[in-house]
């Protein structure tokens, strides 16, 4: 388990250079100047060119590419060509809430889909499984922007009981405040998340339940529910995991819909604010700051597959033996 932790730290971290050197270049690979940025519609070729100087743009790419690196590595993501301020920061503060948005809704979604895919398995022959199976189809086909504007329509602007978006000023300062300006699209993404990984959940759940040591456990005196948490619990686990970590990342990199939907100032909203202001360390910072929230992910759902499945370990065993 050792040797295999470290080679994925390994390759963790080389996946995380390869993907910051892909950013910087693809992004200096795009029609546009960053130096654009910088200027009015009428500048003169003089104010292009110190532009051009302020941000870097007239050194050769293989430069620009190394002093950025060199900057990731001393933990400064740079500063804004537009507000003139330090990217990590802004990132850290929009943290506070793409973090719990995205947290909080997976932790609900995991959980409703493990109710919702259970029941639809177990009564797959009956019409409550037959009718939560059709829910998990008819969520999956519903654009999260729709359904966001559905619950703002009934519960903002009809009911009056949440507020239709934005958050506040001072953050969690005042943590009611907070939870409720989440409400509405930490629902949105539950519904849609609940009916990806309840299919998932309901798969991995009928072949436990028509397994033969589940029937022999049944056999042998246990109930239902007591066989199955105790003899196939952990069997099906070990496929929904590497779908909780597949969603999990889906819900982060979504951000961008459910966080323009709802007028919360997360990671989302300053990606779409910086593409349009052409604020190119702005992009590079938050492109980067995902990429690593989701390969941890990635990672740690790998390494939590590896615990719940013997077989993998094995084969991990056998293959340094």
């Amino acid at each position: 388990m050792a040797r295999y932790l470290a080679r994925r730290v390994a390759f963790l971290l080389l996946s995380l250079v390869v993907a910051t050197v892909v950013i910087f270049v693809l992004l200096r690979l795009l029609p546009g100047d960053p130096a654009n940025a910088l200027l009015s519609v009428n500048a003169t070729a003089e104010q292009v060119a110190a532009a051009r100087a302020q941000v870097g743009a007239g050194e050769p790419v293989p430069a620009q590419l190394v002093a950025w690196l060199g900057q990731v590595l001393a933990g400064d993501l740079g500063t804004s060509f537009v507000s003139g301020a330090p990217v990590l920061p802004e990132i850290l503060s929009r943290l506070a809430v793409t973090v719990p948005l995205t947290v909080i809704a997976f932790v609900l979604a995991a959980l409703l889909a493990c109710v919702v895919g259970f029941l639809a398995a177990h009564g797959a022959d009956r019409w409550y499984g037959v009718a939560l199976s059709g829910f998990a189809q008819l969520g999956i086909a519903v654009p999260v922007f729709w359904l966001g504007m559905v619950l703002v329509w009934v519960f903002a602007l009809s009911l009056g009981l949440l507020p239709s978006g934005g958050f506040p000023r001072d953050d969690w300062a005042r943590p009611g405040e907070a939870l409720r300006a989440l409400a509405l699209p930490v629902a949105t993404v539950v519904l849609v998340m609940t009916a990806s990984l309840a299919r998932y959940v309901r798969s991995a759940a009928l072949d436990v339940l028509g397994s033969d040591y589940l029937r022999t456990a049944r056999s042998l005196g246990s109930s239902l529910p007591g066989a199955f948490v105790r003899h196939g619990l952990r069997n099906a686990a070990v496929p929904v995991v590497s779908i909780l970590g597949v969603e999990l990342a889906s819900t982060l990199l979504g951000a961008v819909v459910v966080e323009s939907v709802f007028s919360l100032p997360g990671l989302g909203n300053m990606l779409v604010r910086a593409i349009a202001q052409h604020d190119y360390p702005s992009i590079q910072g938050v492109l980067l700051v995902t990429t690593l929230l989701v390969l941890a992910i990635g990672f740690a759902a790998d390494v939590v597959q590896r615990l719940l499945d013997p077989r993998l370990r094995a084969r991990t065993a056998g293959r340094a033996a």
